[in-house]
């Protein structure tokens, strides 16, 4: 038997049983273009948290107070002796390849202007966050560089509180009360938009020293420590231990780099899009249920064309690769129509809402229709397996 004749068989089986193959076609279609959308939505989730947190940059290393004892962070100033002070943050200025270090505050207050008032995140910080955040000054300046543990009342405003409180008007020299302390307002921060939760424009940004006063607080939050590119992390977390240890005493701190975070979010987000994908992979089961059980019936049917075809002296794999042939080519087809249908729901679910993360990698789109492919092989195997073992005469019989 040539190639152009079981090319030729096969496509007339399929057309002469049009509603039968729409149907088996129609099952894997269902399947990829669930396996497609759903791990669309999953990627597109993970670069989306992952492009966020990485707009900070890559060279950043976080030392949280407390010795994590568990996977996770830190155990907080519940969990050491010794809190992370503004003397800290300054001593780790000293390391040869740190560019900027920050010592981190955060709480909620009443923020009032004159007979406006809003309550908001506000932060606490020292006067290179910018440099270390990527973050630019819109108008006026950023905390200047004071006495770290008596610095003046000055404040900075994230661009939506500046709105709140003052309008289109120029807030620069204006008094503010927060918390019931009054501060000069001395700049207005660039918008930065809503980064993994915190709107980093509804915020006010006052001196480290002064945040820990306003929330009754011993210990720093956290101290960021921007390190020279090209530096090894290795190296800058060994020098952080050793200038935190020779001041406590002992490492009662949890140093987390960069790259850790990175590698425990990109972990967690493949698991997840893992898991949407094996939710649409039901569908695909499903589909492979229908291949199996139309090769099944179109065996049954055919049983004496089978019994013709071994009689003309058709060989057994010739018998085996015309049935698999119509499941792979029922496959491929409905994976086509699935690649096609999902990427078309992801595009419209983008257009419709545009706030929603979706990434289709071309990777996805091969590995999709090769799953498809695979799937129609190894679902029609068993039926055209049953067809090449039938005894010709047999089968002839059975007309």
């Amino acid at each position: 038997m040539l190639i152009r004749d079981l090319l030729h068989l096969t496509t007339t089986s399929l057309v002469a049983h049009r509603l039968r193959t729409l149907l088996a076609t129609l099952g894997i279609a269902v399947g990829i273009a669930a396996v497609v959308l759903l791990t669309s939505m999953g990627e597109g989730l993970r670069q989306f948290v992952l492009s966020e947190f990485t707009q900070f940059g890559t060279n950043l290393v976080a030392i949280n107070p407390g010795r994590a004892t568990t996977v996770g962070t830190s155990l907080g100033v519940f969990g050491t002796e010794r809190p992370l002070t503004i003397e800290d943050a300054q001593a780790l200025k000293r390391l040869p390849y740190v560019r900027a270090v920050v010592p981190f505050v955060q709480g909620n207050a009443e923020v009032e202007a004159g007979n406006r008032h809003r309550r908001s995140t506000i932060f606490g910080a020292g006067t290179q966050l910018p440099e270390a955040f990527r973050m630019s000054v819109a108008l006026g300046r950023f905390l200047p560089d004071d006495d770290p543990v008596a610095p003046r009342a000055f404040a900075v405003l994230g661009s939506k509180m500046r709105r709140e409180l003052f309008g289109e008007a120029n807030p620069l020299g204006q008094r503010v009360t927060i918390g019931g302390s009054r501060y000069r307002v001395i700049g207005v921060m660039e918008p930065k938009g809503t980064v993994l939760g915190f709107d980093l424009d509804d915020t006010v940004y006052i001196p480290a020293a002064r945040a820990l006063a306003l929330f009754n607080r011993e210990s720093l939050f956290e101290i960021d420590v921007l390190y020279r590119e090209g530096t090894p992390v290795e190296r800058v977390v060994q020098g952080i231990k050793r200038t935190l240890e020779a001041r406590h005493g002992r490492e009662d701190f949890t140093i987390t780099t960069q790259q850790q975070m990175l590698d425990v979010l990109g972990s967690i987000l493949n698991i997840l899009t893992a898991a949407v994908g094996a939710i649409g992979g039901i569908s695909l089961l499903v589909g492979a249920i229908g291949i199996v059980t139309i090769m099944t019936i179109a065996v049954n049917e055919r049983t004496a064309e089978i019994g013709l075809l071994r009689a003309l002296g058709a060989r057994r794999s010739q018998v085996l690769a015309l049935f698999l042939g119509e499941a792979v080519v029922i496959a491929a087809a409905g994976g086509m129509a699935g690649l096609l249908s999902g990427i078309g729901i992801a595009h419209l679910l983008q257009w419709l809402l545009p706030a929603l993360p979706v990434h289709t990698p071309p990777s996805y789109v091969v590995m999709a229709e090769l799953i498809a492919v695979s799937i129609g092989l190894l679902a029609g195997v068993l039926p055209a397996s049953r067809a090449a073992r039938l005894d010709p005469v047999e089968a002839l019989r059975s007309e």
